[in-house]
């Protein structure tokens, strides 16, 4: 189950987002959690399995699209779908507006499902393809 972040999840947080490559220097770790804890379009959601929370999303919105820019999952637990499962449901949350994808997060995306067909989507130098869209 996805739950949004608050305070008292931060260490758990900051321990799945730096499973991520480019967040594994404590000083960049800082900066990204505080730009979540700051902005309110940037959001952040922890995924719960049982008892454990093992996967992380975090998403920047705007009133057409949004962004994912951090997908992690706990490495005991890659493999399980987990990942995939985040996916559908920020698909859910956010259905009327249009997934972007950045560097970091396209190689992932285009693996996943994607409920709706939608058009290739610029971010930076990236392109998100929906690959497997129907």
């Amino acid at each position: 189950m996805l739950y949004r972040y608050k305070k008292s999840f931060e260490k758990i947080a900051m321990g799945l987002l730096s499973f991520m490559p480019k967040e594994r220097e404590l000083k960049k770790l800082q900066q990204t959690m505080h730009i979540y804890e700051e902005n309110p379009e940037w959001q952040l959601f922890l995924w719960k399995k049982e008892d454990d929370f093992v996967g992380l999303l975090g998403v920047e919105v705007a009133d057409d699209h949004y962004t994912i820019h951090h997908v992690s999952v706990n490495p005991s637990h890659r493999g399980d779908g987990i990942g995939h499962q985040m996916i559908d449901k920020i698909q859910d949350m956010m259905q009327h507006r249009e997934m972007r994808a950045t560097d970091e997060t396209e190689a992932f995306l285009n693996k996943c499902p994607v409920k709706k067909r939608r058009p290739l989507i610029l971010k930076g130098s990236a392109f998100f393809s929906v690959a497997g869209a129907q």
